[in-house]
């Protein structure tokens, strides 16, 4: 072979010879079957993760405008006075706060006698549901007959409507009502109130205590007997074999197996008595005096039973106080629920 073979044959293009893939190698790779179905599972997960924004929008937008904004509309006036029509607030920065804790003749005394019967609520709902609650689910949870018809009996009061069972409470407790007429057949007419249960100032809030429990203890009930149901019978039946008796077993075995329940019912009662105002308003919007007045209640009566009197920042002071105090209970109950838990 000549020189000017090799060099002729070095000057010409290469030609394509066959690719890995069997093609010609100046074409073009094609993806393999695994990428193109991740590409094709990344563009679904997107167009899934669209539409799930798409729908979430409108909730996010709407929980914007009438929840952030509310909340910091809240917390801003209750550092100003306004009676809800004045074009301006005025700013009184933390006077508010001072007139509701000490420094309001008029304010300050109905908050404290308002936050001890609140006090009083606090301790007596959950104390007085608790007892109630887990005797009845341990009887329920040893009925063998009627267990069902029973349940329902027992908790009816929860799924019965608040307000007609309220004005229900408030008729049987009239001078006239119910209760006076059964303690007069029975022979216990010393009892007898003659003003109502709800209108004599001694009677008046431990007789909405007991309204309040008679309407909480449904859903503790259901939560203890789901814990019983729960329970490993051979706890049981090991306590029985090393000589326990029913109250032994129930006391030592059962009751400390149960307190992470206890303590969310504790959590919700406390809630509800904190918060909660409705029951008084509705049966007796505070009265006699102020002898049922709450903490909540307060603030309604601030905020829309005023009149034109600038005190909806009171209001809202007030209930930022609340909002502190609701959360210093539920910190407080999350620490006590790791400890038993």
């Amino acid at each position: 072979m000549s020189g000017e073979t090799i060099a002729s044959d070095a000057r010409r293009p290469s030609e394509p010879g066959p690719s890995a893939g069997g093609g010609p190698r100046g074409t073009r790779r094609r993806p393999a079957a695994p990428e193109r179905a991740e590409r094709a599972s990344r563009r679904a997960r997107l167009r899934e993760a669209a539409w799930g924004y798409a729908f979430v929008g409108p909730a996010l937008v709407l929980f914007g405008v009438m929840g952030v904004y509310t909340i910091v509309y809240g917390f801003l006036l209750s550092f100003a006075e306004w009676n809800g029509f004045w074009p301006q607030w005025n700013w009184v920065g933390l006077d508010n706060y001072a007139d509701l804790l000490w420094r309001s003749p008029v304010h300050a005394p109905a908050v404290r006698e308002a936050g001890v019967n609140t006090l009083w609520v606090m301790i007596a709902v959950p104390l007085l549901t608790v007892a109630i609650s887990f005797p009845l689910a341990v009887i329920l949870n040893s009925a063998r007959r009627m267990s069902g018809l029973l349940r329902s009996v027992y908790f009816l009061p929860y799924v019965t409507t608040g307000i007609a069972v309220y004005f229900a409470w408030q008729y049987i407790l009239e001078p006239n009502g119910a209760i006076n007429l059964l303690l007069r057949s029975v022979g216990l007419g010393s009892l007898e109130q003659p003003q109502g249960f709800l209108g004599n100032p001694d009677t008046a809030l431990p007789t909405m205590i007991v309204v309040m429990v008679w309407s909480s203890v449904p859903v503790a009930m259901l939560l203890y007997l789901t814990g019983l149901q729960a329970l490993d019978n051979s706890l049981l039946e090991a306590a029985q074999l090393d000589g326990a008796g029913w109250w032994r077993t129930q006391l030592s075995v059962v009751w400390p197996l149960l307190r992470p329940i206890t303590a969310v019912i504790v959590l919700l009662n406390l809630r509800d008595s904190l918060q909660g105002f409705q029951v008084f308003l509705i049966m007796t919007n505070g009265g006699p005096g102020n002898s049922t007045n709450v903490l909540g209640l307060e603030t309604y009566r601030l905020a829309f039973l005023s009149e034109l009197a600038p005190t909806l920042g009171l209001a809202s002071a007030l209930g930022w106080l609340l909002f502190l105090a609701a959360l210093v209970v539920a910190i407080v109950n999350q620490r006590a629920l790791r400890r038993v838990g």
